[in-house]
């Protein structure tokens, strides 16, 4: 069973960058989806953003023009590039993968925004 590790979480001033890495035990070539979460304290766990395995990406409205996410299939590692971080970024990041039979998760980066 592929496990999924986040790393590159950690403290940053307001408008600062932070770029998110999720490294696959094993080959992501097979996950048809590949995403990053968020969960704020005392919040829900949201979508920040996904990726196809033909490379198409979506995010929701607050990641948009702030956020990137890609995937490297070689290096079994997806990506999140975070720019103009907001305080209300501030929250654990989980990876997230689908293949045709079961649901990955990692055990979440924590991400703080604050001068």
């Amino acid at each position: 069973q592929v496990q999924l590790v986040e790393s590159g979480g950690g403290l940053v001033q307001p408008g600062g960058s932070l770029r998110l890495s999720c490294a696959a035990s094993g080959s992501i070539s097979t996950f048809y989806y590949l995403g990053w979460y968020r969960q704020a304290p005392g919040k829900q766990r949201e979508l920040v953003a996904g990726i196809s395995n033909g490379g198409v990406t979506s995010y929701v409205d607050f990641a948009k023009g702030r956020f990137t996410i890609s995937r490297d299939n070689p290096e079994n590692t997806v990506y999140l590039q975070m720019n103009s971080l907001k305080p209300e970024d501030t929250a654990v990041y989980y990876c997230h993968g689908k293949d045709a039979s079961l649901d990955y998760w990692g055990q979440g980066t924590q991400v703080t925004v604050s001068s």
